[in-house]
């Protein structure tokens, strides 16, 4: 198995317009045992997969790796993955079944998957009829309006997922209700096959809680990592760690754009908002990259505000 749960693991969530291979890259030097593709819809992936290249590449870096994809068709799910089948370096077919997207679940998938187990089981098993890859798992939900995680949980274990991830709210909570993370805990004891917490871990104390309460075999981190990719390095040290924000960012940042080319300026943008966090003159700051294209120019920038 290309994943050891013998000991916590720590994983980055897939993140919708952030956790692509830069990014992808920069956590997995700073200790993440797992990373996840941004979540692709089955649905472009089987129609123009051309489309699709730059969100299932992967860093060298990133073994083991994981693609999500986010479908409510088994026929087309099961077209997508014979398409990442014949992709080299992925060890993981994920089933998104937790994404609250309005726009997703209008379409079937996502969340709206958590609507009844006998659905979710046929999706679980498009993939485990069709894939090559190693491992399967889902991320999911602990039910769409009301918590029936046990019973949605023993569907994708029967289904043949290998482990699951399950964020700890329902599809109505979004991402404002509390985490449920007894809830979680259930679910643990419901199946046999690992479990990873996920929801607003966003320290090594709180993962070391959730972890306590849940009896998970790991945490998945998300928004905490937004502009802080060194808090993987913090939860398996176990301790606050003084962050390199400088080097950090500036390194992020050459590696965007060198994948993206120019757009990469453009797209970095919402990272830097993020890492120029805590600093003085900040708002100027993100004023300032708003309103520059020139990669040279905005390279400057990181440098004068984070300090040379």
């Amino acid at each position: 198995m290309p994943i050891d749960f013998s000991k916590p693991l720590y994983a980055l969530a897939p993140l919708a317009g952030w956790s692509d291979l830069p990014f992808r890259a920069a956590v997995k030097l700073f200790g993440a045992d797992l990373t996840v593709s941004e979540m692709i819809s089955a649905n472009a992936l089987a129609f123009n997969p051309r489309r699709c290249e730059k969100l299932w590449q992967k860093s060298p870096l990133e073994t083991p790796y994981a693609i999500q994809l986010c479908a409510s068709d088994p026929k087309i799910l099961q077209r997508a993955v014979e398409i990442i089948n014949d992709q080299d370096g992925i060890d993981i077919i994920d089933l998104n079944a937790g994404c609250p997207a309005p726009k997703v679940v209008k379409n079937g998938a996502g969340s709206a998957l958590l609507k009844d187990p006998a659905l979710l089981f046929s999706m679980v098993s498009a993939i485990k009829k069709s894939s090559r890859k190693p491992l399967l798992s889902v991320k999911m939900r602990l039910g769409f309006g009301t918590k029936n995680g046990g019973a949605l949980a023993r569907a994708c274990e029967e289904a043949g997922a290998d482990f699951l991830t399950v964020h700890g709210r329902t599809k109505n909570g979004g991402f404002s209700a509390p985490v449920d993370y007894e809830a979680i805990g259930e679910i643990k004891e419901a199946v046999k096959i690992p479990v990873i917490a996920n929801g607003d871990i966003d320290s090594y104390e709180k993962a070391l809680t959730v972890l306590e309460i849940t009896k998970a075999d790991g945490v998945m981190i998300g928004r905490a990592a937004m502009g802080a990719p060194w808090i993987f390095a913090e939860l398996k040290e176990r301790r606050k760690s003084v962050s390199t924000a400088r080097l950090v960012a500036l390194s992020h940042f050459d590696a965007c754009i060198k994948f993206y080319g120019e757009r990469g300026v453009l797209l970095f943008r919402k990272h830097l908002h993020r890492y120029s966090r805590g600093f003085n003159k900040a708002a100027a700051f993100r004023r300032a990259i708003n309103n520059e294209t020139d990669a040279g120019a905005v390279r400057a920038m990181i440098e004068e505000i984070m300090g040379a």
